[in-house]
């Protein structure tokens, strides 16, 4: 590896803003990077569905044997405040100046593959085809994965770059999600003058909550309400509240019977108090349950061993494209890449995370 290019790149990268919908002056970077490495590359047209101003990036290596196909992905968006980073070079890491975050998730691994992609041309190691899949929108719903453009790979192994933990640590298992949306329709009147005559939308919601199960329900399902909105002024008894709540299990039977609980809450409060509810519940992704069998589960162990990394087989709390891949029908993991403090001011890198999952990737590509 060339550690002070793999540094640079990742430093130039940063420095372009990619906040989720707004990744298309990144992609069009990334789709120059790929066509000089030799890659053949299109961005494709799920713009017009996720509402970013830029399609999907995928691109193809041509392979020099015969070797099965790999495919490597990460995502171009950042969460906020994304504008105006400015790495910083302390010691061993890479940080923000604690105003923005740093982007490392995910470009730190969107570097590490552009450093193992020139590392494995300079010393003309052989490998098959390579695809990638650069998507948008990763961090507000995965919707640049929902609407990526399948048709274009080959591949069926596939390995994502987007999770906490040393290279060699691997995700094999991620819940599914589903958010609640919930309406309650009460019934206005003077809270100064008659207030009986009124139906608290507010008060049928608190009765509800008061019953629901929430936050960590056991080692599989979490369930959390997100935001709560209702009532207008203190001399009318509120008519409106919404509320949305999220539920994720590993287990989707359990999701499912979590969901059942949390509508059942909100149903019988509404009963109780003669209020009228709305709800509507949507699947946000699939879990990501990868078999012992796996493919990309072996390749994942053997070249971690290769490479001298601890390997680490592990689950975790939060979706990410692979979630979305594994529905689609790809044989995925999700690689550790060292990120650290994601989603925060305080966000970092350490150097030599990036230079192991650029090896990583190598070892990966020789595995195959």
């Amino acid at each position: 590896m060339n550690k002070e290019r793999l540094i640079n790149e990742f430093i130039e990268m940063v420095k372009v803003p990619s906040e989720s919908k707004s990744e298309r002056d990144f992609a069009l970077l990334l789709e120059k990077k790929l066509t000089a490495l030799g890659f053949e590359t299109m961005i494709d047209d799920s713009a017009e569905k996720t509402g970013s101003n830029t399609g999907n990036v995928l691109a193809r290596l041509k392979g020099t044997t015969s070797a099965e196909t790999v495919i490597f992905a990460a995502h171009m968006d950042t969460v906020s405040p994304g504008i105006g980073i400015d790495p910083i070079i302390d010691g061993d890491v890479i940080k923000s100046d604690g105003k923005t975050i740093l982007g490392a998730d995910d470009k730190s691994a969107i570097a590490a593959f552009l450093e193992a992609i020139r590392t494995i041309q300079e010393e003309g190691v052989a490998h098959g085809d390579i695809e990638v899949a650069f998507t948008t929108i990763e961090e507000s719903g995965m919707y640049g994965a929902k609407n990526l453009d399948y048709s274009f790979l080959n591949g069926k192994t596939a390995f994502a770059l987007d999770s906490g933990g040393k290279p060699g640590t691997v995700i094999v298992k991620a819940p599914a999600k589903k958010e609640l949306r919930a309406h309650i329709k009460g019934r206005a009147a003077h809270a100064g003058v008659e207030p009986e005559k009124g139906i608290s939308a507010i008060m049928v919601m608190a009765d509800a909550i008061s019953r629901m199960k929430l936050l960590r329900i056991d080692e599989d399902t979490t369930a959390n309400i997100g935001r709560i909105s209702g009532g207008t002024v203190t001399n009318i008894v509120a008519e409106h509240c919404d509320i949305v709540i999220e539920a994720r299990s590993l287990i989707v039977e359990k999701l499912n019977l979590q969901v059942q609980h949390l509508v059942s809450c909100l149903e019988d409060s509404c009963t109780r108090f003669g209020a009228e509810l709305t709800c509507e519940v949507e699947s946000n992704y699939p879990p990501l349950n990868v078999p012992e069998s796996s493919h990309a589960l072996a390749i994942a162990k053997k070249a971690a061993e290769k490479a001298g990394f601890p390997f680490r087989a592990t689950s975790t709390g939060g979706g990410s494209d692979a979630n979305i891949f594994a529905g689609k029908g790809l044989d995925v993991v999700n690689l550790g890449i060292g990120m650290s403090n994601p989603h925060s001011v305080n966000e970092f890198i350490a150097i030599e995370d990036m230079v192991n999952t650029s090896k990583y990737i190598v070892e990966i590509i020789q595995t195959m």
